[in-house]
């Protein structure tokens, strides 16, 4: 198709739904979109649109230009902002992502980062979603497990995760400590709720906690930690957290089995560029595992 002008303005009629609501996206003429439809109609041999008194309707064939052009548009998108990822300074907008259990310990590095290069917009973003960086979704993910093996990234090892067992003085004082594994069969545990959880606390918990004992189930750990907090009973939580919470006790002798990697990764395309390098060597000069 060599007029991509006239697909583009089909796009928002449809999107828009109005020939004058297409007009004002497009900041063209509302007879430029008349023109621009009737002639991408007439090249097609197809009608996109019924014309009623509320507007455009896109027919079968113009929801099928609509979803063509849909994924155009974000494909554009996702280039443009891959694009501007590669300037020469360390300014513009930076996006990182990583899982929510991990704001305690990456939102104040991110702050004290833009601190320290006010002309950086950040934008942090956590969830269980997998942020896709070949298409320019982010410009940094810290992912935890095992190794990342998608094709064109650049992974770095960051620091290793350690979690510990803990439960709440409240529940302690009601429950007391148990006496080694054998004794979890008479405690309360809150555990993840997500079993294909590749965690590898989460896993030894599954094989040494009966199922009659995980008690309370959360989706992410942030909500673990807070669980056992309130005294819902045993589980994981970061050392780090532990060691500024005096009323966290330990349940269980910490095994090296437990511990997590922490993977720092990026996109080929712009793993080079100043703002992420500037980024990624902040991280590794500042980001302390717990020991």
């Amino acid at each position: 198709m060599e007029n991509w002008d006239e697909i583009r303005t089909a796009y928002q009629v449809a999107r828009m739904g109005t020939v004058s609501g297409a007009a004002e996206v497009l900041g063209v003429h509302h007879a430029t979109v008349i023109r621009h439809i009737d002639a991408l109609e007439a090249r097609l041999a197809v009608k996109l649109f019924q014309r009623h008194a509320r507007g455009y309707k896109a027919t079968e064939a113009g929801e099928d230009l609509l979803r063509v052009a849909d994924a155009t548009h974000d494909q554009f998108s996702q280039l443009a902002s891959r694009i501007k990822g590669r300037g020469d300074s360390v300014s513009g907008e930076l996006v990182v992502t990583s899982l929510i259990e991990m704001t305690g310990q990456i939102t104040p590095l991110l702050v004290e980062f833009q601190k320290r290069n006010p002309e950086v917009r950040i934008r942090y973003l956590t969830g269980t979603r997998l942020f896709r960086l070949e298409y320019g979704e982010a410009h940094v993910a810290l992912r935890a497990g095992q190794v990342p093996e998608q094709p064109d990234n650049v992974v770095q090892l960051l620091t290793v995760l350690r979690v510990g067992l803990y439960a709440h003085a409240s529940y302690v004082a009601e429950k007391g400590v148990p006496d080694g594994v054998k004794d979890f069969g008479d405690h309360r545990f809150v555990v993840n709720d997500d079993l294909q959880s590749k965690a590898p606390f989460f896993q030894w918990l599954k094989d040494n906690v009966p199922e009659h004992a995980q008690t309370f189930r959360c989706l992410d750990q942030a909500a673990i930690t807070t669980a056992v907090l309130n005294g819902a009973g045993i589980g994981f939580c970061l050392i780090d957290e532990a060691r500024n919470n005096a009323d966290l006790i330990e349940m269980h002798p910490r095994l090296p089995e437990w511990d997590s990697s922490l993977w720092l990764v990026t996109h080929v395309d712009l793993h080079r560029t100043p703002k992420v390098q500037a980024l990624l060597k902040f991280l590794k000069d500042n980001m302390k595992g717990d020991t």
